[in-house]
């Protein structure tokens, strides 16, 4: 007679057996969850140290692996040696082309690294008018070269990418910046005490314009997509023009300038900037309301305004026709946090207008006049609110802004007619001489 225990033991056996039968049976009659690709990676927590080494060590082998499959310069030359060797005539002008069939044939004798390049895709992409169905060497050329630079300097920034997800935080694309620093040639003249100052001058461009929501971090992706990264990079080309460099954000001259309008209208030398020192940027014609609405909204110590909230106002007052600037802008215009301006708003902006024009000795404008010039402009959805998609979709954000927040602004629009004339005066009276 077997024991309670035995009974219970036997059960469990025969339960087992029967189970993972039923189960290995359930298996084969249905696999598709076997195609369901592994979509959660479990990041190692803070306290499992070892876990954290092998992903960093893992990551940086694959990005070393995907390194050596790029094209190197000495591959680069030999593609170019057999693209010339290939060319099909007749020439147009000094333009070296290719058919398809020596594009192929190209394919074929440059190497595995470069048959990615040499798709129908790819050469159909690259054909225009040509009679003879071909394509420009020097085109095709380029094309490859701008995909090796992108592939390149995506390694170059997930090797920044600390959390290995995909995306750069402030602290890591600064020590991206600083270290590009010293292969900039544009930038050897900057002092090394000015470093910081640069760092966070050109990661603020960054932010401002490509973390619209302020998460405090940014897609590689979207710094690749964008032309910062192009701007900033100008600076290598030690013959980089003038103007050039004036229009370029990242330049020592641009950076200076920013840095040093700064340091002017920091009067009593404490580092940070008040609201009656704020008045004093530009043309010195901001409306007080407006600058009232910068204090109450953006970052501030003790009712003053830093550096790095100064650089985000300039970007937001110098690029007025983007849209990460008129959000930055629409966001202090809309008073009554509703999400859209209505007749109130732009009224509660404007009398500080009327109220400098006064001050000026000048006749003030009707309200009535310019609100209904603006809802022209803006030619809104709903006839009574102004949305921000409205005032981005109008192509006239820039003009509309400038009306209700600077009295400069306004004027300029006011008188648009006669300084065009005297523009077209001017450029007669250049040819007349």
């Amino acid at each position: 007679k077997k024991s309670e225990q035995e009974l219970k033991d036997e059960e469990m056996e025969l339960f087992t057996k029967y189970y993972m039968e039923w189960k290995g049976g359930r298996k084969s009659g249905s696999t598709s969850y076997m195609n369901i690709p592994r979509f959660y990676y479990r990041l190692p927590a803070e306290d499992e140290v070892l876990l954290q080494k092998l992903r960093e060590e893992s990551r940086a082998v694959f990005l070393q692996r995907k390194s050596r499959e790029l094209l190197d310069n000495e591959e680069l030359q030999n593609l170019w040696f057999l693209l010339d060797k290939h060319q099909t005539s007749p020439m147009i002008g000094e333009e070296a082309m290719i058919n398809y069939e020596n594009f192929l044939k190209v394919g074929e004798k440059a190497g595995p690294k470069c048959k990615q390049f040499f798709t129908a895709k790819i050469f159909a992409k690259l054909l225009h008018n040509d009679p003879y169905g071909r394509i420009s060497i020097m085109q095709f050329f380029n094309y490859v070269m701008r995909k090796v630079w992108l592939h390149q300097t995506r390694i170059g920034l997930s090797l920044y990418d600390v959390a290995g997800q995909g995306y750069l935080r402030e602290s890591d694309l600064e020590n991206y910046i600083l270290e590009l620093i010293p292969t900039l040639p544009q930038l050897d003249g900057l002092e090394k005490s000015f470093y910081s100052f640069y760092v966070c001058t050109a990661v603020r461009k960054f932010f401002f314009f490509l973390d619209p929501l302020r998460t405090g971090k940014i897609k590689i992706q979207d710094i690749l997509a964008c032309s910062f990264l192009d701007d900033l990079l100008e600076l290598r080309d030690e013959e980089l023009s003038k103007e050039s460099q004036e229009t370029n954000w990242f330049s020592a001259p641009s950076a200076l300038r920013v840095y040093g309008q700064y340091l002017n209208l920091d009067k009593d030398h404490n580092g940070m900037l008040s609201k009656e020192e704020l008045s004093r940027y530009g043309t010195g014609t901001l409306t007080n309301i407006f600058l009232d609405r910068v204090f109450q909204e953006c970052l501030t110590y003790d009712g003053e305004m830093d550096y790095k909230t100064y650089l985000d106002f300039v970007l937001a007052l110098e690029n007025r026709k983007e849209p990460a600037a008129l959000q930055y802008i629409f966001k202090l215009l809309d008073i009554e946090n509703k999400g859209y301006l209505n007749v109130f708003s732009l009224n509660y902006f404007f009398r500080a207008i009327q109220e400098q024009m006064k001050i000026h000795g000048q006749e003030p404008v009707s309200f009535q006049d310019v609100k209904d010039e603006i809802f022209d402009m803006v030619k809104p959805k709903d006839p009574y609110k102004i949305s921000l998609q409205d005032l981005i979709n109008s192509s006239q954000g820039d003009t509309v802004t400038s009306i209700l927040i600077d009295l400069n602004g306004f004027w300029t629009y006011e008188n648009r007619e006669v300084l065009v004339a005297s523009d077209t005066d001017s450029a007669a009276d250049t040819d007349d001489t």
